[in-house]
Protein backbone atom coordinates (compact mmCIF):
# COMPACT_ATOMS: atom_id res chain seq x y z
CA UNK A 1 0.00 0.00 0.00
CA UNK A 2 1.53 3.57 -0.83
CA UNK A 3 2.16 5.88 1.76
CA UNK A 4 -0.77 7.91 0.83
CA UNK A 5 -3.35 5.40 1.02
CA UNK A 6 -1.60 4.62 4.50
CA UNK A 7 -1.90 8.34 5.44
CA UNK A 8 -5.65 8.24 4.72
CA UNK A 9 -6.62 5.03 5.95
CA UNK A 10 -5.12 6.22 8.89
CA UNK A 11 -7.64 9.30 9.06
CA UNK A 12 -10.12 7.20 8.33
CA UNK A 13 -11.02 8.49 4.77
CA UNK A 14 -13.70 6.62 3.06
CA UNK A 15 -11.35 5.32 -0.03
CA UNK A 16 -13.79 4.79 -2.71
CA UNK A 17 -12.85 2.82 -5.79
CA UNK A 18 -12.53 6.58 -7.72
CA UNK A 19 -10.38 7.85 -4.52
CA UNK A 20 -7.99 4.94 -4.39
CA UNK A 21 -7.32 4.98 -7.79
CA UNK A 22 -6.24 8.83 -7.65
CA UNK A 23 -4.43 8.26 -4.62
CA UNK A 24 -2.76 4.87 -6.54
CA UNK A 25 -2.06 7.43 -9.46
CA UNK A 26 -0.47 10.05 -6.60
CA UNK A 27 2.30 7.48 -5.41
CA UNK A 28 5.63 7.71 -5.65
CA UNK A 29 8.62 10.09 -5.50
CA UNK A 30 8.75 13.05 -7.29
CA UNK A 31 5.15 12.74 -8.73
CA UNK A 32 3.90 16.36 -10.01
CA UNK A 33 1.18 15.71 -12.33
CA UNK A 34 -1.46 18.29 -13.26
CA UNK A 35 -5.09 16.98 -13.00
CA UNK A 36 -5.68 15.99 -16.58
CA UNK A 37 -2.16 13.92 -16.31
CA UNK A 38 -3.87 12.21 -13.27
CA UNK A 39 -7.24 11.59 -14.85
CA UNK A 40 -5.90 10.29 -17.82
CA UNK A 41 -3.77 7.74 -15.69
CA UNK A 42 -6.40 7.32 -13.45
CA UNK A 43 -8.75 6.50 -16.61
CA UNK A 44 -6.39 3.46 -17.55
CA UNK A 45 -7.05 2.37 -14.10
CA UNK A 46 -10.84 3.00 -13.71
CA UNK A 47 -12.47 3.84 -17.26
CA UNK A 48 -15.58 4.83 -15.56
CA UNK A 49 -13.90 7.95 -13.78
CA UNK A 50 -15.01 11.20 -14.75
CA UNK A 51 -12.70 14.27 -14.54
CA UNK A 52 -15.06 15.93 -12.13
CA UNK A 53 -14.06 12.63 -9.98
CA UNK A 54 -10.86 13.51 -10.33
CA UNK A 55 -10.82 17.59 -9.83
CA UNK A 56 -13.17 17.20 -6.38
CA UNK A 57 -10.75 14.04 -4.98
CA UNK A 58 -7.91 16.21 -5.15
CA UNK A 59 -8.88 19.21 -4.09
CA UNK A 60 -10.20 17.15 -0.96
CA UNK A 61 -6.79 15.88 -0.53
CA UNK A 62 -5.45 19.28 -0.85
CA UNK A 63 -7.60 20.22 1.99
CA UNK A 64 -6.86 17.78 3.96
CA UNK A 65 -3.07 18.20 3.84
CA UNK A 66 -2.58 15.13 2.40
CA UNK A 67 -1.41 16.44 -1.06
CA UNK A 68 0.36 20.13 -2.26
CA UNK A 69 -0.92 22.17 -5.04
CA UNK A 70 2.51 23.09 -6.67
CA UNK A 71 2.13 26.43 -9.18
CA UNK A 72 5.25 27.27 -11.24
CA UNK A 73 5.42 30.09 -13.74
CA UNK A 74 1.88 30.21 -14.95
CA UNK A 75 1.74 26.67 -15.68
CA UNK A 76 -1.03 24.17 -14.66
CA UNK A 77 -1.12 23.56 -11.10
CA UNK A 78 0.24 19.91 -10.18
CA UNK A 79 -0.28 18.06 -7.17
CA UNK A 80 2.56 16.72 -4.75
CA UNK A 81 1.70 13.98 -2.56
CA UNK A 82 5.00 14.42 -0.94
CA UNK A 83 3.34 16.94 1.63
CA UNK A 84 4.34 15.58 5.09
CA UNK A 85 8.23 15.89 4.00
CA UNK A 86 9.73 18.72 3.80
CA UNK A 87 11.39 19.53 0.55
CA UNK A 88 11.93 21.91 -2.18
CA UNK A 89 11.18 22.05 -6.01
CA UNK A 90 13.79 21.85 -8.74
CA UNK A 91 12.12 23.46 -12.24
CA UNK A 92 13.01 22.78 -15.62
CA UNK A 93 12.61 26.34 -16.98
CA UNK A 94 11.96 25.02 -20.70
CA UNK A 95 9.81 21.72 -20.23
CA UNK A 96 8.39 22.12 -16.68
CA UNK A 97 9.62 19.03 -14.94
CA UNK A 98 9.63 19.21 -11.54
CA UNK A 99 11.62 16.94 -8.93
CA UNK A 100 11.87 16.80 -5.07
CA UNK A 101 14.75 18.25 -3.81
CA UNK A 102 16.25 18.36 -0.01
CA UNK A 103 18.62 21.11 0.74
CA UNK A 104 20.98 20.80 3.78
CA UNK A 105 20.92 23.58 6.48
CA UNK A 106 17.91 25.36 8.09
CA UNK A 107 16.28 27.54 5.36
CA UNK A 108 14.15 29.91 8.08
CA UNK A 109 17.30 30.70 10.01
CA UNK A 110 19.11 31.26 6.85
CA UNK A 111 17.37 34.47 6.92
CA UNK A 112 18.56 37.17 8.99
CA UNK A 113 17.05 39.02 11.66
CA UNK A 114 16.96 42.32 9.58
CA UNK A 115 15.73 40.80 6.46
CA UNK A 116 12.49 39.41 8.20
CA UNK A 117 10.79 42.73 9.15
CA UNK A 118 9.21 41.37 12.09
CA UNK A 119 7.75 38.25 10.77
CA UNK A 120 7.57 35.48 12.86
CA UNK A 121 8.88 32.89 9.97
CA UNK A 122 6.94 29.76 10.12
CA UNK A 123 7.77 27.80 6.84
CA UNK A 124 9.89 28.17 3.86
CA UNK A 125 9.50 27.63 -0.10
CA UNK A 126 12.23 27.34 -2.19
CA UNK A 127 12.34 26.72 -5.81
CA UNK A 128 15.00 26.03 -7.61
CA UNK A 129 15.47 26.62 -11.70
CA UNK A 130 17.42 25.31 -14.69
CA UNK A 131 17.17 22.48 -17.24
CA UNK A 132 16.62 19.61 -17.21
CA UNK A 133 19.82 17.11 -18.50
CA UNK A 134 17.39 16.36 -21.78
CA UNK A 135 16.69 19.96 -21.93
CA UNK A 136 20.22 20.84 -21.36
CA UNK A 137 21.32 17.95 -24.24
CA UNK A 138 18.37 19.24 -26.93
Amino acid sequence: MSDLLERLRGRGWRLTAQRRVVAEVLDGDHVHYTADEVHAKAANLLPEISRATVYNTLGELVSLGEVLEVSTDGRAKRYDPNAHHAHQHLVCSRCGTIRDVHPSGDLIAGLPAEERFGFQVAAVEVTYRGLCPACAAA
